[in-house]
């Protein structure tokens, strides 16, 4: 299904976007791999030619998605590499662990700007491209905590669930246009996400959360993810703890979980 198919993921120097990395090889799709650390891409690539895939197949276009101004060159060195962009995977990232009242107003817009700003803008760089080609797949890595509200995520939850908003809209936009879009929510995922969270301050949380410590492997949860795209569906939730259980509770007794998270928050 893949084969040959252009696909474009961010954040693939680690978790959720190198996991997937690895799927889309083994399908022969070509890939172009960004992130802001170089020497990480170069081994997620060699990895990817050790385990079969063509070297002249995966490409690495060093990318900051909160660098705007730099963008639009970016996204024209991707397009040029196959003359297409088939897919965008919008996986960059980063976490919270802070209460509201400790966290600054700057961690609050670096959250936003890596977290929806960053993706909106690459967003709007790469979906000129697939109009022109009448085609394309649109995909983002948002999180149950783009749903779900809970302590210390304040300004993570709050850019996860804009980040729902932005693509759930956006499909209404371009279905007519042969663009698909597919928005990911991930419970909790054995990456190195609550490693490289912020701290109210903006230095970096540096530990394993239990909850992560305990969650889905990365490599599990990408081949969850890519069965969700063969089947061609619009949300794919992939987790296998109580949270994923939470987004069902949410939809139909609200009331019970608010109560649920708020003891949770306070035990």
């Amino acid at each position: 299904m893949f084969e040959n198919q252009v696909v474009w993921i961010t954040g693939a120097s680690s978790g959720i976007g190198e996991a997937l990395a690895y799927e889309f090889a083994k399908c022969g799709a070509r890939l172009i791999l960004s992130a802001r650390r170089e020497d990480e891409l170069t081994r997620v690539m060699q990895s990817c030619v050790q385990n079969g895939a063509a070297a002249d197949s995966i490409s690495i276009v060093l990318l900051d998605v909160t660098d705007e101004a730099a963008l639009p060159s970016k996204v024209a060195d991707a397009q040029a590499l196959w003359g297409r962009i088939d897919m965008l995977i919008n996986n960059a990232g980063i976490s919270q662990r802070s209460l509201c009242i400790d966290t600054d107003m700057a961690t609050y817009r670096r959250l936003f700007e890596v977290d929806v700003f960053g993706k909106i803008a690459l967003t709007k760089e790469v979906l000129p491209i697939m109009l022109k080609q009448g085609s394309g797949h649109m995909a983002v890595t948002a999180s149950v905590a783009g749903k779900i509200g809970v302590s210390q995520r304040t300004g993570y939850c709050a850019a996860k669930h804009a980040m729902m908003g932005f693509f759930d809209a956006l499909r209404s936009e371009v279905s007519k246009d042969g663009i698909r879009v597919t928005t990911i929510t991930p419970g909790f995922i054995r990456t190195a996400i609550s490693e490289h969270a912020l701290k109210g301050d903006g230095s970096k949380f540096g530990k394993v959360d239990a909850n992560i410590a305990g969650g889905m492997d990365v490599k599990e949860c990408a081949s969850v993810i890519m069965r969700g795209f063969k089947k061609g569906k619009q949300e794919i939730p992939v987790g296998k703890g109580i949270e994923m259980k939470a987004l069902t509770i949410k939809r139909f007794f609200p009331n019970m979980l608010f109560k649920m998270v708020a003891k949770a928050s306070n035990s």
